[in-house]
């Protein structure tokens, strides 16, 4: 920090501080003197706290280090295994029956069942779109994807064959989702206005608009517009222009592993952009098609019902926040001479941008309930669960909020909380509103885990390995069994390939009959397609049936490559697969700080990747050095080789800086630390490093 002021005995950045004072707690009509004191006193309880919450991760490390190296060469005997982890602390008890008490639950999260984006906050125009994403064009969805089954759009204009295609398509979608009576189909409608829409069953007409009609199915809504004057309404016999699908029903605002916030004017950014999407007043300019076009929060929908009562839809996603879990620390501010905890700066800063949602102090507000929404990343076991429970708390009575205000989202993606997920829940249960699975934070920490045991299988393996079956469906069991149906939601990852739309509509409703009232798409077309699954299948009834969670034995199972002699073609395929996503996504996290992209695969399909990538590839090779599968001049070989390929991938970029010929730069620096070093690193996070180098970057 170069300007700086003191607060309370807080070293802050002086914009920042200033954003705080003039931006933050001046609408709320706060104390500035009484915040900044009443924050220096909660980092006195909780830093410490922090610190020692990690050491304690170190120290548990170190020990199933050491038991693995002792028994090098062994079968691991399940009943052996986990009386250590118990003896360790690792496992801890079971919680008796409970039920979560949290209160003051929007809709989106408890009651309705729909997709679920996450976005960068440092974007705004990203962000903009994805708070947008509520309510998406399936017209547009099917005429721009492969999701429809038909020759694709001739360039020079509107094709309107693949138009017809997609008119076709989506009225078939309204017979599934809207069923019309005598077995008539939507294409058949002609003339609404003088025929009426006669419907199988009238109740799911909820109401009308002067353009449009509005209706709902499994909870969610269905707007048909219908203007006669439209390029595709004019020639529609019933003069549909579009169906519009509510879509993305919450978005994830992510401060953590899709940004790369290393410094007081990251911070910053990320915070404005917040306070923007509370107050209802962000807004991005950009350059399309040789016009400046602004983009702008969407308002509400507004229908009237059969009655005469005016109705009001939220025209945008529900938003939560997602802050950093609680192992980095930022020199945005400093306290008792050391970089505070970012988690912590991030719980109070959020929170008291939201407090303005709850003083109602917003243009369109986010909550309706009062809540502020907050995703908690990255813990390990219940005692960290109870920090973030107790730091709410805290920040709760820092901002002068009724308790439980805070509600908070448990992603599941560490071992250690995958083990202890009902004790985790227990922790938080009176404002927990999400639990989540994600494969690559969690196979990352899989492997760093049991890094000693010896070497694990091909990523590709593990797809369907025993512990990755049992995560996934004890995640559920487990949520539902202490009442998070109905009350929470219970969320599954991401589906990666944008471009992939057909197979996502193949694949991604597994996550709903799995049990997952929500899950992460990689852009709002994504979440509109990804939204007719929950028209084809009423979550909530499907958990019903639902078995109980299993027991530990597979979901402790290590995934080893036992038995297993790999060739040298196999070893160098996994070996390149890895050092080219570490390498594609790492260029663009250190030399430009963007933390979230379409990233061309080995194969150059575009993935949608964040920072967890990196751990599960960094995580993988390391292990596979440790034990002597591969050497350092293959990862070295195989580094330069992908250097090569990642360059000719990002050749059309402008501002990309080529990784071959600048091999002692930051970029390919930090690619060989996160492998060379990845043993050592604390919990195998790519954070640590990936900080030092952005913040060398930044600096040069």
């Amino acid at each position: 920090m170069t300007n700086t002021v003191t607060r309370a005995g807080i070293e802050t950045d002086a914009t920042l501080a200033d954003f705080i004072d003039t931006r933050v707690l001046a609408p709320l009509g706060r104390d500035v003197d009484a915040f900044w004191a009443g924050f220096a006193k909660l980092l006195g309880e909780f830093a410490p706290r922090n610190a020692a919450l990690l050491e304690k991760r170190e120290e548990l490390q170190a020990t199933i280090d050491a038991w693995h190296t002792e028994r090098a060469g062994q079968a691991i005997d399940q009943g052996e295994y986990q009386a250590f982890l118990r003896e360790i602390g690792y496992l801890v008890p079971e919680p008796g029956d409970f039920t979560i008490g949290t209160e003051n639950v929007d809709p989106e999260i408890a009651t309705m069942a729909g997709p679920q984006l996450v976005v960068p906050i440092l974007n705004a125009r990203f962000l903009l779109n994805a708070a947008n994403a509520r309510w998406g064009s399936l017209y547009d969805a099917f005429y721009g994807t492969d999701a429809l089954d038909a020759p694709a759009a001739r360039p020079g204009g509107y094709d309107e064959e693949r138009g017809a295609a997609v008119v076709a398509e989506a009225k078939r979608f309204m017979d599934e989702a809207v069923p019309l009576a005598d077995g008539k189909t939507w294409a058949d409608l002609t003339n609404v206005k003088e025929n009426g829409i006669p419907l199988a069953d009238p109740a799911q007409c909820v109401g009308w608009n002067e353009g449009s009609c509005f209706f709902t199915h499994n909870g969610l809504h269905i707007e048909v517009v219908f203007d006669a004057e439209h390029p595709v309404g004019k020639t529609d016999p019933a003069n549909i222009a579009d169906i519009i699908l509510e879509s993305a029903l919450t978005t994830i605002a992510d401060c953590e592993d899709s940004v790369a916030a290393v410094d007081a004017e990251d911070k910053l950014l990320a915070y404005t952009n917040w306070l923007g999407v509370i107050r209802g007043d962000l807004e991005e300019c950009f350059e399309k098609g040789g016009k400046t076009l602004t983009r702008k929060l969407a308002g509400d929908k507004s229908f009237t019902d059969a009655d005469g009562k005016e109705h009001t839809l939220p025209g945008r996603s529900l938003m939560f926040v997602r802050n950093v879990g609680h192992l980095m620390t930022n020199p945005a501010m400093r306290w008792d001479g050391k970089e505070i905890p970012e988690g912590i700066l991030d719980a109070v800063v959020t929170s008291a941008i939201s407090a303005q949602d709850v003083a109602g102090l917003g243009q369109y507000g986010n909550s309706r309930e009062g809540s502020i929404y907050i995703v908690k990343p990255k813990m390990h076991g219940p005692e960290e669960c109870a920090f973030t429970n107790d730091l709410f708390d805290a920040v709760e009575d820092l901002l002068g909020l009724p308790r439980h205000t805070i509600k908070v989202g448990v992603m599941d993606e560490e071992r250690r909380t995958s083990a202890n997920l009902a004790a985790c829940i227990h922790a938080v249960k009176d404002r927990i509103v999400f639990i989540n699975t994600g494969f690559l934070d969690r196979t990352g920490d899989e492997i760093h885990t049991s890094m000693r045991a010896g070497p694990m299988m091909r990523k590709g393996a593990m797809k369907g390995s025993d512990w990755l079956l049992a995560y996934e469906a004890r995640n559920v069991g487990i949520g539902l069994k202490h009442g998070l149906s109905g009350r929470a939601q219970i969320g599954k990852g991401m589906w990666a390939a944008p471009d992939l739309m057909g197979q996502m509509m193949i694949e991604k409703i597994g996550h709903l009959r799995a049990g997952a009232n929500t899950a992460w798409v990689p852009s709002p077309t994504a979440a509109t397609l990804h939204a007719i699954h929950y028209h084809r299948e009423d979550v909530f009834e499907v958990q019903k049936d639902l078995p109980e969670a299993a027991g530990l034995d597979e979901l402790l199972h290590i995934p080893l490559a036992d038995g297993v002699n790999w060739s040298e073609d196999e070893i160098r395929e996994e070996l390149d697969n890895n050092c080219q996503g570490l390498l594609g996504y790492v260029v663009r996290w250190i030399d430009q700080g963007v933390g979230c992209s379409k990233v061309p695969d080995i194969n150059d399909v575009g993935l949608m990747e964040d920072r967890a990538t990196l751990r599960i590839s960094s995580q993988h090779i390391a292990n596979w050095l440790l034990h002597g599968v591969i050497s350092e001049d293959q990862v070295m070989e195989s580094l330069r080789r992908m250097a090569a390929k990642v360059d000719e991938q990002n050749a059309g970029d402008p501002f990309y800086e080529p990784l071959l010929e600048n091999q002692d730069g930051a970029a390919f620096s930090a690619a060989k630390d996160l492998i060379f070093k990845g043993v050592e690193q604390p919990s195998g996070y790519t954070e640590p490093l990936l900080h030092a180098w952005r913040l060398r970057k930044k600096a040069a």
